[in-house]
């Protein structure tokens, strides 16, 4: 049973010395909802965030944003141009770890829906190269992990034959992915500090007048490491407009020497999250999800038309090399959880606006499905009808509480000590960490093209449209 916010917000006095906690609120946006998680109003008005650790997983996953979120030191925050939560302290609600951090406010925009041509697209390349930038000893210092060229090649290799091994991997796939972790070519790259597996939602934006949609802050930062760049953009390969432009963006920001294997070694790392899925089906003995995960392992083998591995007079072919996955069934994308980081507007209520007012962002969820209709019906100056509910779930992480609106700040009075099944012992807990985080499903992968758009209209109209979005969100937001 999900938490409430009262009995999460009694956590924060335990776990933040001197917080005196006046009021409790559900978040406007939980992420996936693997947290149980609030915002705690503090006497002087300052919002935090808590979450707290559902399983073991999640509980690991929480140990390492704190390791990781203290390594960010104020030299190291202070060159990056956008924000990231800052650790306030560590604690239990009940017997589970819980981690308190700063809130930070900003919009998401889910990777299929990140439009082309400058704006958002563009400011998601230049974050990524200035995470990319900060220096290895931010790592390093922390003792968090490193990977050099060689050791994630060998991790992928072995990744690789894990997965053949179960039986269920097509022997045209298995040739494509050894064929491309043995070309010396894909694996010359100097390694880098890294997010540890980038998404869409692990990006926070605001408007701006002059320049449209910009980057103000980062989230989930628990897989903080050095090792290889490309995989904090292997998730663009489900932002099909976008991609093009996103990669144009980071290398033009980028301080690195040039890396000409980091777009398809992104693209592998993408394909080898569906391996991932049935490794993880596989090891757990869940018949359903191998089963699942073959599915889509064979709705990419069938889609595939090149090689990964560069070959003479390839050209574009690999490009194509993921078209097939646009068939693979619209699911939970795996991401990083940004829930309790941010108190973001969640996109699935710009629903029932006008497609003219949504441009940027594209049919969303179920609708993809009846997307041709969408456009013919946008394209006639129709509003888009608001889509039934389609996940059929509660999204909010600590379920409502009856009769209260749950994204109202509840007061909380005299509240000042944690209850007795509300919090633990005060002082942070130590950084138990796994080898491996479990995967969750992955999600569609897209293919992509197109470059960004260069006449003065294009970019009027993309920062027109994004826009729109943003001032509706400002305008329908919590904060």
């Amino acid at each position: 049973m999900a938490r409430s916010p009262f009995t999460l917000a009694a956590a924060v006095t335990a776990a933040v010395p001197g917080a005196d906690v006046v009021g409790a609120r559900a978040l406007s946006s939980d992420g996936d909802a693997r947290f149980d998680s609030a915002v705690a109003t503090l006497a002087d008005g300052t919002e935090v965030a808590i979450r707290a650790a559902n399983d073991d997983e999640t509980a690991s996953e929480l140990a390492k944003e704190s390791l990781a979120l203290r390594a960010l030191t104020p030299g190291a925050r202070s060159m990056l141009r956008f924000s990231a939560p800052e650790h306030l302290g560590d604690g239990r609600v009940g017997d589970t770890r819980a981690l308190v951090t700063t809130l930070l406010p900003g919009f998401q925009i889910d990777a299929a829906d990140v439009p082309s041509g400058p704006g958002a697209a563009v400011a998601i390349g230049k974050a990524i190269a200035g995470v990319h930038a900060l220096p290895v000893s931010v790592v390093r210092n922390a003792g968090l992990a490193e990977r050099s060229p060689a050791e994630a090649r060998d991790d992928v290799r072995l990744l690789i034959d894990r997965a053949a091994s179960t039986g269920r991997v097509s022997a045209r796939l298995t040739v494509r992915w050894r064929e491309a972790v043995e070309a010396d070519d894909l694996w010359r790259f100097e390694s880098a500090v890294t997010l540890g597996g980038a998404h869409a939602e692990s990006f926070l934006f605001a408007d701006d007048d002059e320049r449209g949609p910009r980057v103000t802050g980062i989230v989930g930062w628990h897989a903080l490491s050095i090792g290889d760049p490309a995989v904090d953009l292997a998730w663009l390969t489900m932002a099909a407009d976008a991609r093009s432009d996103v990669l144009d963006a980071y290398a033009s920001a980028t301080l690195r020497a040039p890396d000409a294997g980091l777009s398809t070694r992104a693209r592998l790392l993408a394909e080898l999250e569906l391996a991932r899925w049935l490794l993880h089906g596989h090891d757990t003995h869940r018949a359903d999800i191998v089963d699942d995960a073959a599915q889509l392992l064979d709705a990419l083998a069938d889609g595939i038309h090149d090689d990964l591995a560069p070959r003479a007079g390839a050209g574009a072919g690999v490009d194509e090399a993921m078209s097939a996955l646009d068939r693979v069934p619209p699911t939970g994308a795996t991401r990083i959880d940004t829930s309790m980081q941010t108190d973001t507007y969640d996109a699935s209520a710009f629903a029932g606006i006008s497609m003219d007012d949504t441009s940027a962002f594209g049919p969303r969820g179920a609708a993809r499905a009846e997307g041709a209709a969408d456009e013919e019906a946008a394209e006639q100056g129709v509003s888009d009808p608001a889509p039934a509910d389609v996940t059929g779930e509660d999204l909010t992480a600590t379920g409502a509480i009856e009769d209260l609106d749950p994204n109202a700040t509840q007061d909380l009075g005299d509240l000042r000590e944690p209850s007795s099944t509300g919090s633990g012992p005060q002082g942070r807990l130590a950084d138990e960490e796994d080898d491996e985080d479990r995967p969750t499903r992955p999600g569609t992968l897209l293919p992509s093209e197109g470059g960004i758009a260069g006449s003065d209209s294009d970019v009027a109209e993309a920062h027109r449209a994004a826009r729109a979005a943003f001032q509706r969100w400002t305008s329908a937001s919590s904060e």
